[in-house]
């Protein structure tokens, strides 16, 4: 599967943006997706995943209550809504996507198999 991230863009701090991951390519609808982020100079953080079946979401504390991610298989698409965006969440985000049946392994990138590349998500103060 290859994977195509997409959204990004820059906005003042409290502002939104929703991404998007778009695939091609293999069984989409069999693979959780993840969406993770990196800042210059910082390691790559995760920030959300979600099951192939919607059914199960994981986020990172630090966007839990302002960020959702979403799926439509039949879109081959995954989205991640971002509210109330801070400047600390400035960074390059790329989904990624992965067989992974335990969602206590989402966070970890080692679990995925395919990267999209990445969307750069600035947030001014």
């Amino acid at each position: 599967v290859q994977l195509q991230a997409s959204g990004g863009g820059v906005v003042q701090a409290g502002g939104s943006l929703k991404l998007s991951c778009t695939a091609s390519g293999g069984t989409f609808g069999a693979y959780a997706v993840g969406w993770f982020r990196q800042d210059p100079g910082k390691e790559r953080e995760f920030v959300a995943a979600i099951s192939w079946s919607s059914g199960v979401m994981r986020y990172a504390d630090a966007v839990k209550g302002r960020f959702t991610i979403s799926r439509d298989n039949g879109r081959l698409e995954v989205y991640l809504q971002m509210n109330n965006l801070r400047p600390e969440d400035t960074a390059v985000y790329s989904c990624a996507a992965g067989l992974i049946s335990q969602s206590k392994r989402y966070s970890d990138a080692n679990e995925y198999l395919a990267w999209g590349q990445g969307t750069l998500v600035t947030v001014s103060s």
